[in-house]
């Protein structure tokens, strides 16, 4: 597995790009923002969301109280400027190699965590094409239980500017729902496949519980990773 350098936390370039970012994004799809309160002040936090669009990862961003850290793909960092600017807003560089992505994702986010930061995941792993929440996959859960990070479910409703209600033809006003952080202790006494299993239901029950959408009974197409 190729390693990446040590994650380096959101700089002053995070900050600005937020504070310019937030207004246009409130003039355009006038999103509403709900439970941010919900999010821990301080220490590590893992924020597991659903995945409906591209946008997701500038709105969660955007709108969470606290600084978050995404990954990105190694080859966004290959120029000077393109490694200075990602870095400078805290992306994760991670080599997508089929044999080696999954886990070099995993160990990024758990340095973030380890930091005291806050690192978000789609645990469906792909973005969903018919509004539907697919299965999530181990990762969030491995990242919590490794890490004990508080789990913040997040579920985000009208990205997908395609996706239109049936009743009414329009499309839903975007929404970002943060949750209440959820209980996982009780899981450490359990093997560790099986606390994996319980942790991964526990988080898409949230995830399903904020979004309302309909749930499908496989993981969603070319998802990997967390």
């Amino acid at each position: 597995m190729r390693s990446s350098p040590a994650p380096v936390g959101p700089g002053p370039v995070f900050t600005i790009g937020r504070a310019v970012l937030r207004p246009l994004l409130r003039l355009r799809f006038r999103p509403r923002i709900s439970g941010a309160e919900h999010v821990p002040d301080r220490g590590p936090v893992l924020l597991a969301s659903n995945h409906l669009s591209g946008i997701d990862t500038i709105l969660i961003p955007s709108f969470s109280p606290r600084k978050v850290q995404f990954l990105a793909k190694a080859s966004l960092f290959s120029s000077r400027l393109g490694g200075w600017f990602f870095r400078s807003i805290g992306a994760v560089p991670v080599h997508r190699e089929a044999s080696s992505a999954a886990q070099a994702a995993l160990d990024a986010g758990r340095e973030v965590l380890a930091a005291g930061n806050v690192f978000a995941v789609f645990p469906e792993g792909s973005r969903s094409r018919d509004g539907r929440l697919y299965r999530g996959r181990g990762g969030a859960a491995w990242l919590a239980l490794e890490t004990g990070a508080a789990v913040v479910p997040v579920g985000l409703v009208g990205t997908n500017r395609a996706l239109r209600d049936p009743a009414t033809g329009r499309v839903p006003r975007m929404e970002v729902r943060f949750g209440a952080p959820l209980d996982l202790a009780d899981l450490g006494a359990l093997p560790r496949g099986r606390a994996r299993r319980e942790a991964t239901e526990r988080i898409m029950a949230a995830i399903a519980a904020l979004t309302g959408q309909e749930l499908a009974d496989d993981h969603a197409a070319g998802g990997r990773g967390a």
